[in-house]
């Protein structure tokens, strides 16, 4: 057998194919659309110490070859996520990470705190990265400082892997991806969106209500790329690529530049079964090729 299994922290992944937070809902949704068993992992969205309604719209708008999106982190709240979202979330063969935010350190803390204990959650993402929120979001990942602090308190409530999710909006993400992994941080997922905006010219009106919101898609992934190559290049931790991935081809170019596993994110708005089908597609490849993911990872040849 060829080898695509993965490891962040102290949990095994069975492949390095995942769906990012905010493009799969709760994986209920997709019940019947998809198999799970060919993902590596289920990236839930957000979840918050209170519930949140998002915000009001227009909060998506198609670009080209992207999507402009200001939903806000709308969500149940942790009470609710726990009684409602987690009993058909822990019957999936999947490993469940837990996407948390909030508007202040304290959140992160008592969302993770809550969430400990509770039987399914093999993970969880701190999203420092949101750009469509009016507090908290970017702020936690564009200063240094703050971003390794509060990683450092969320890890002394919690022995399961911590994966950073940072934003491309700042100076050097690699200030940042150092900082949170000497905050703790098991492994870094990045890029989030970026800050993007569109206007109606009919009506002389943004499309989004919010004016800019993130913009997501094939169009970023160059940006994306760059990215996670220089993150690679910059801390010791794991590094979970995310930004425009469609296909094999996509995931195959962030495993070369020292990925350990991808996020499918907007892609699951055009085709449900994206990740499985890039998983089943990357254990042909690896098949055919005679590799083992490890052997793909990191394998970019750069003159000079």
């Amino acid at each position: 057998m060829n080898e695509i299994a993965i490891r962040i922290g102290s949990v095994e992944f069975a492949n390095p194919i995942m769906v990012a937070s905010g493009t799969f809902g709760y994986a209920e949704e997709f019940d019947g659309l998809v198999d799970f068993r060919e993902i590596g992992a289920v990236v839930t969205k957000t979840v918050t110490l209170e519930p949140r309604p998002g915000n009001a719209p227009p909060r998506i708008y198609e670009t080209a070859a992207g999507m402009l999106n200001s939903i806000g982190l709308p969500n149940v709240g942790v009470k609710d996520f726990i009684d409602q979202k987690m009993p058909f979330l822990r019957t999936l063969q999947s490993r469940i990470v837990v996407n948390v935010a909030g508007v202040t350190a304290k959140d992160y803390v008592a969302v993770v705190a809550c969430l400990d204990s509770v039987p399914g959650i093999d993970a969880f993402e701190l999203n420092y990265s949101c750009p469509n929120v009016k507090q908290g979001g970017m702020s936690f990942s564009s200063n240094a400082q703050i971003a390794e602090a509060v990683t450092a308190s969320v890890r002394k409530e919690t022995k399961k892997p911590l994966i950073a999710k940072l934003t491309p909006n700042v100076t050097s993400i690699s200030d940042i991806g150092r900082a949170v992994e000497q905050g703790g941080a098991d492994a870094l997922s990045a890029i989030n969106t970026l800050v993007g905006m569109a206007v109606d010219v009919r009506t002389r009106k943004p499309r989004l209500s919010t004016i800019t919101g993130g913009l997501s898609g094939p169009a970023i992934k160059p940006i994306a790329l760059a990215k996670v190559y220089e993150l690679c290049k910059s801390v010791s931790i794991p590094v979970v690529a995310i930004g425009g991935i469609m296909n094999l081809h996509d995931a195959l170019e962030f495993f070369m530049v020292g990925a350990i596993a991808v996020q499918v994110g907007t892609a699951n708005f055009m085709n449900p079964g994206c990740a499985a089908e890039i998983t089943r597609d990357l254990r042909c490849y690896c098949q055919q090729q005679d590799l083992n993911l490890s052997d793909l990872i990191g394998s970019l040849e750069v003159d000079g």
